[in-house]
């Protein structure tokens, strides 16, 4: 290694141990990162210089009371983080990309993989076992494995083949895919993937899964569906056996704050005017939610469910009507 090598390097590790002082303290005064470091003041307000440049927004103050301290910025710089921090904040995310945190899913998710990409191994095992330890009493999203999550988060980061068993009937069978996206709804995490073996794009239940690994092999991205949309679609529509769409004279905002978007997909037609898209077994469970929403609505589609429409508007209108006599009760 040459001589300018080495001090670059030099340079930088003393700037990194800068940042590091810095986050520990709320000031320091030169004098004391000087000492610290090794340097002169001198050097400590170049390295300083250093970290402004880089997006550190650190901050100078004179006299008494005064030093260096790392304040607030515009835009979050990276954090330097020790072992003890990483592995807090990496089973912090496990957590909430698990469920525990409502909301919190995606972003939890996106921090960790990136936060996965640059864990040293040697702390792999500790975040396993704390957060193998840690649960929640919060029932609103199915609980997963992290560690499943974070298979397949790598997988669709770095564009490899993914197999896992799937319930398929009475049996479970395996299925190779190519790994998109994972999308959080309400109550459950989802893959979208490429079905390699019946050749089209599925979503997958996470909680339904099995024995989930990563394979070598990469893939060439295909022209990806909108995964959020195709997701809820599939949930609150696709599944069921029997579909129907409705339009329903109130604002998208409002139908949306009223049915589960695992429920229904609501789609905007104008300010005061939405598509409502939804499924179920039968579709008089369909119906009566729509009319339970208290807004005046039309059937779309099926065409039979209008007519079923009139039969029951027939049947509660005779249901409605005055009694003239009860019957006695025989005893």
């Amino acid at each position: 290694m040459d001589v300018a090598s080495s001090s670059e390097r030099g340079t930088t590790e003393r700037v990194l141990t800068l940042l590091g002082l810095l986050q520990q303290r709320p000031v320091w005064t030169g004098p004391e990162l000087a000492d610290r470091l090794g340097v002169t003041p001198r050097t400590v307000r170049r390295d300083v210089e250093r970290l402004r440049a880089l997006g550190y927004p650190v901050r100078a103050g004179q006299g008494v009371g005064g030093g260096y301290r790392l304040g607030p910025g515009q835009d979050l710089p990276p954090l330097l983080l020790d072992d003890e921090e990483a592995i807090v904040t990496a089973v912090s995310l496990l957590v909430g990309a698990g469920g525990a945190v409502a909301g919190a899913g995606d972003a939890a998710l996106r921090a960790l993989t990136k936060l996965d990409r640059v864990l040293p191994t040697r702390l792999r095992h500790e975040v396993r076992a704390l957060s193998g330890s840690v649960e929640s009493f919060d029932g609103g999203r199915t609980p997963v494995d992290p560690e499943v999550l974070i298979t397949l988060a790598r997988a669709c980061r770095d564009e490899v083949e993914a197999s896992f068993g799937y319930p398929s009937g009475s049996e479970v069978r395996r299925r190779r895919v190519e790994p998109y996206r994972l999308v959080a709804s309400d109550r459950r995490w989802y893959l979208l993937a490429y079905d390699l073996d019946r050749d089209d794009w599925r979503s997958f239940r996470v909680d339904r899964m099995t024995d989930v690994s990563a394979r070598t092999w990469c893939f060439r991205p295909r022209v990806v569906p909108d995964a959020a949309s195709y997701v809820q679609e599939g949930v609150a529509s696709r599944v069921y056996a029997q579909q129907a769409r409705f339009l329903v004279h109130a604002s998208a905002d409002t139908v949306r704050a009223q049915i589960p978007a695992s429920a229904a997909v609501v789609r905007r037609r104008g300010s005061e005017v939405c598509e409502v898209l939804s499924g179920a077994d039968r579709l008089d469970v369909v119906l009566m939610h729509v009319l339970l929403l208290g807004h005046d609505f039309e059937v779309l589609d099926p065409p039979e469910l209008g007519s079923r429409c009139r039969v029951l508007a027939e049947r509660l209108l005779a249901a409605g009507a005055p009694i003239s006599s009860v019957p006695d009760v025989e005893l």
